[in-house]
């Protein structure tokens, strides 16, 4: 079948109000492939008839998750961007954690929003395990969300082949994941307590504010798949939920420059990173 540039716009458009996740004109090749083998799961005739489908005669947004869990990319593994977990690791945290000892309020909440298939906020589990020497007398959380339940359900299973944990040193290996008979890598219980999954939209307001207290979001290579009204709405909640002094760490090619100005920039360690001001506005 062909897909008209004028059926391409109208789908892409919906897609976009639905979930923020914005494709050019030159993704139509991409977005025509996954169109085609949900078409084929489907009653649809072509692409208009599954158009009309997704838009009327999907009351519970089924199709369209099963549609949005095609379309999205999936690419991690674990201590991606080694340099800033390190800042993360060696500054963020620890400046944080040294404030919260000494107001005896020993509680920590990380969320690593658009998680995929979960690396990131185990990641994340792990160097607090390593970092924090009194671990256990916090109460910490790490939420891992993402759009794509495909990618939420391989998450809780925390089984990862041999490329998700290439850059997990050696030490960290041996003592937080344990080899299977399949040459395949699981994530020890103790690392997967601290991880909260859920399927969240970053496109809908009402679905992020549940979200509070938090002191780091970790969202990084995710805004560059919206545009800037969206990448404006979603950063403006990330503002809200996050602590007096919290942080947001993106991808390396990502700014919050054009987008707000409610974040400062700082540098720590080798690493660039946002800070909410404080509740001074420092």
């Amino acid at each position: 079948m062909k897909l008209s540039f004028e059926d391409y716009k109208r789908i892409r458009d919906f897609i976009y109000r639905q979930t923020g996740i914005m494709f050019d004109d030159k993704k139509l090749f991409y977005v025509k492939k996954r169109l085609d083998a949900r078409i084929q799961n489907t009653d649809a005739l072509d692409y208009v008839d599954y158009f009309r489908d997704l838009r009327f005669c999907d009351p519970q947004r089924l199709e369209l998750q099963a549609l949005v869990n095609l379309l999205t990319t999936n690419e991690t593994y674990f201590f991606r961007e080694f340099e800033q977990l390190a800042s993360f690791a060696e500054h963020c945290l620890q400046e944080t954690c040294q404030v919260k000892r000494k107001l005896g309020r020993r509680r920590l909440r990380l969320w690593s929003a658009g998680c995929s298939t979960g690396e990131e906020p185990y990641t994340l589990a792990i160097i607090l395990r390593e970092m924090l020497e009194d671990f256990d007398d916090w109460n910490i959380t790490i939420y891992g969300t993402d759009i794509n339940t495909r990618v939420l359900e391989t998450a809780q299973q925390a089984v990862y082949e041999q490329r998700a944990v290439k850059d997990v040193p050696p030490e960290y290996l041996a003592k937080w994941f344990t080899s299977t008979a399949e040459k395949r890598y699981r994530v020890q219980q103790q690392i997967r307590n601290t991880v909260e999954f859920e399927r969240v939209n970053l496109k809908n307001p009402a679905e992020l504010t549940r979200f509070s207290d938090i002191d780091f979001v970790f969202c990084r290579n995710v805004l560059i798949y919206f545009d800037n009204e969206s990448r404006a709405q979603v950063v403006s909640s990330f503002h809200d939920c996050l602590n007096p002094g919290g942080y947001i760490f993106l991808g390396h090619s990502e700014s919050l420059s054009r987008i707000t100005g409610a974040f400062r920039l700082r540098r720590k360690g080798d690493s660039i990173v946002y800070q909410k001001p404080d509740q001074e506005g420092k």
